[in-house]
């Protein structure tokens, strides 16, 4: 279940950020961006992309934008 903002009310969305100082996915509503750590195996990489995928999707869901604000005058992601 996502969160929504309250000024538009618009639920965010998991987005693929694709700048010079920053390549990564990141929340469409606030400043969080998904930062792996460790490494992911698996018998395939079919299946370490599914776990990387679950980590992903996991952190992005539990994240509260309260707690990663953008900056002042920052653009959103796309």
């Amino acid at each position: 279940m996502s969160q929504t903002n309250a000024k538009n009310q618009m639920p965010r969305r998991l987005v693929w950020i694709d700048e010079t100082r920053c390549r990564a996915f990141g929340c469409s509503e606030c400043a969080w961006v998904f930062e792996f750590s460790g490494s992911v195996t698996g018998e395939s990489l079919n299946e370490a992309i599914r776990k990387f995928e679950l980590q992903r999707d996991i952190e992005f869901s539990s994240h509260n934008c309260a707690d990663h604000p953008r900056t002042v005058g920052a653009k959103p992601p796309i």
